[in-house]
């Protein structure tokens, strides 16, 4: 199906809809944002920030939809019985982006906020190579803090502590990493900032390189600071991608 440059639409990957974007002016390198949303569930398909920043530098963009499933390689049955979400993006919409607009990996960036933002860094340091570029804009890191709340985490894990072991921190190669990744975090997301430092700090004791913010406040765990922080997010995978 065609599509008019410049607007967003939905697709379906498998059965399952994902949010993309192509601009009125493509970057003529072909690079592509695959963006990975939060525990709300909202993509930015309807985001005029994002949107107006995908359009400035030329981006192609897609947002899957991964329900609540922390986008990790672990089975989540709100998602899907038996594929996990990280085994989708790889397996399925990665082929879909080459199939569509003749794009793959490594020239695929991964950004996302919350839920999606610790995700990026799941797919990223599990496949380095493949997704070399990767910013978390206020990451929940530290998402096994949720296990016991009557969430679709529940049934992911057996305990808190079997959550913890499947966490980003624990998830870093010393001997192989993206060579690009962002972390930007609210100083006042006072629910997240702590496992955001707990990773740049492991980072900076395995020498791994790095850029963080976690000095900008835009009004704590909001989209007025996902928004807000847009253009350094998309400025930096211009830059790296």
């Amino acid at each position: 199906m065609s599509m008019q440059p410049g607007a967003w639409r939905q697709v379906e990957i498998l059965g399952r809809p994902a949010d993309v974007f192509e601009p009125a002016q493509l970057d003529p390198r072909g690079r592509v944002v695959m963006h990975l949303h939060g525990h709300g569930l909202g993509t930015l398909k309807d985001n005029a920030v994002f949107t107006a920043e995908f359009e400035r530098h030329g981006f192609r963009c897609i947002c899957p939809h991964g329900q609540r499933s922390w986008w990790l390689d672990v089975v989540c049955r709100e998602f899907d019985p038996t594929l996990t979400p990280m085994q989708y993006l790889r397996e399925h919409v990665v082929p879909w982006i080459a199939q569509e607009w003749g794009i793959s990996p490594p020239n695929i960036a991964l950004t996302g906020n919350s839920m999606g933002g610790q995700g990026v860094f799941q797919l990223s340091y599990r496949h380095p190579r493949e997704f070399p570029v990767a910013v978390g804009i206020c990451p929940a890191i530290d998402f096994h803090q949720w296990y016991g709340q009557g969430l679709p985490i529940d049934e992911m894990f057996s305990s808190r502590e079997q959550a913890r072991q499947h966490t980003a921190v624990l998830q870093i190669h010393p001997l192989n990493w993206p060579k690009h990744q962002m972390l930007l975090c609210d100083p006042t997301d006072h629910e997240w900032i702590d496992g955001c430092e707990r990773l740049t700090s492991k980072l900076s004791s395995i020498g791994i390189p790095y850029v963080a913010d976690f000095r900008t406040s835009h009004g704590g765990h909001t989209w007025e600071y996902v928004n807000a922080m847009a253009k350094t997010a998309l400025d930096f995978i211009a830059e790296r991608l």
